[in-house]
C-alpha cells in the first residue's frame, strides 16, 4: 500500500495482550499513514485480560510504532477507556508529543468535536457488574482464541473465514437495542452541548451517521475495534471515512523482471524455525550451470 496522509486518524479497542488482537495488521496500518494527529480513544491495552505469560512482539511493536510516530512530530492523544482506565490516573500527562487526556474537545474546519471512549454509558463497567463484566471479557477472550483455531481449518479447506462473537452479538435482539441506545443517547447529550460531531470507541461497531433533533443536527462516529472489525477513523479534505483494513491491500507485488530467488528466499527466512542465515538458505538453490 502506497504511504497515506490523512490530517486525523482515530483508533480505539485494541485490546494488546489478548488473543483477539490483530496487532501485526495494525502495524501495516500504522506503517501505512503519516497522520498530523492520532487520537487512541480507550481500551488500547486491555489491563482486565492482561497476563504476564501473552505479551507478543506484535504487541509491543504496535507501542513503539506510536512513540516512533509521535517522534516524527505526530500528535497524540491517549483517552483511556475502561480496560485501560488505570491510567486515568495520569490525566494530562504529557510525554513529547503524546497526552493522557479524559477527553478531547477541538474544533476542526469549524466544527466543534467531543471525543471520548463511551464507557461512561456502560452500566456494565461500574461497580458490582464490572466484575461480571470482567469475567464476560475472558470468556470472550476464549471465544477469540476458539475462533482463530476454527478459522485456520476453514483456510485449509478453502472456506471463508467466520466470527462467532460478531455472530452472537448481531443475532441478540437486545444486543442491537443497546448498541442503538448507545449511540442515540451520545447523539443526544451532543446535541444538547452543541457540538457538531460526537466520537466514541468502546462498543466496537464502526459508525458514521448524522441525526437531528430539536432544529440542530450531529454526527454520530465510531471507530469500530482491531478485534473483529479492524477499523479506523480517518479524516481528511474535509470528509470523514471509516477505514476497513483489507490484507489485499498489503501484499508486496514483485516485478516480473525480478529474479525469482529473491522472491523464494524472504518467506523462506520467516518460516524458518532455525533461524539459518541467507549464505545457508542458498544451498537450498541449485548452482547456475
Amino acid at each position: 500500500m502506497h504511504l497515506r496522509y490523512p490530517e486525523v486518524v482515530i483508533i480505539s479497542d485494541i485490546h494488546l495482550g489478548t488473543f483477539g488482537c490483530h496487532a501485526k495488521e495494525l502495524i501495516q496500518y500504522l506503517d501505512s499513514i503519516r497522520p498530523n494527529i492520532l487520537i487512541l480513544n480507550g481500551d488500547i491495552m486491555d489491563m482486565w485480560n492482561f497476563r504476564k505469560s501473552y505479551f507478543p512482539i506484535t504487541h509491543t511493536e504496535v507501542i513503539r510504532k506510536i512513540f516512533k510516530m509521535a517522534g516524527k512530530g505526530v500528535k497524540v492523544y491517549y483517552i483511556p477507556g475502561n480496560h485501560d482506565e488505570i491510567l486515568r490516573k495520569y490525566l494530562s500527562f504529557k510525554l513529547g508529543n503524546i497526552k493522557i487526556v479524559e477527553k478531547l474537545i477541538m474544533t476542526l474546519d469549524e466544527k466543534k468535536y467531543w471525543i471520548f471512549h463511551g464507557d461512561v454509558f456502560d452500566a456494565t463497567t461500574k461497580g458490582s457488574a464490572k466484575l461480571i463484566a470482567k469475567l464476560g471479557g475472558k470468556g470472550y477472550d476464549l471465544l477469540i482464541l476458539f475462533n482463530s483455531f476454527i478459522n485456520a481449518a476453514l483456510k485449509l479447506i478453502g472456506k471463508k473465514k467466520m466470527s462467532f462473537s460478531k455472530k452472537i452479538k448481531n443475532s441478540v435482539k437486545r444486543a442491537i437495542a443497546w448498541i442503538d441506545n448507545f449511540e442515540n443517547t451520545a447523539i443526544s447529550l451532543a446535541i444538547e452541548e452543541k457540538f457538531d460531531y460526537v466520537i466514541c470507541g468502546h462498543i466496537h461497531q464502526p459508525q458514521i451517521r448524522t441525526e437531528s433533533k430539536k432544529g440542530r443536527s450531529t454526527t454520530y462516529m465510531n471507530s469500530g475495534d482491531w478485534i473483529e472489525n479492524l477499523t479506523a477513523l480517518e479524516y481528511k479534505d474535509k470528509e470523514w471515512a471509516i477505514y476497513h483494513y483489507n490484507k489485499k491491500d498489503y501484499i508486496k507485488v514483485h516485478p516480473k523482471t525480478a529474479d525469482p530467488k529473491e522472491n523464494i528466499i524472504p518467506n523462506l527466512v520467516l518460516k524458518n524455525k532455525s533461524r539459518r542465515k541467507v549464505s545457508e538458505l542458498m544451498k537450498l538453490f541449485p548452482k547456475e550451470p
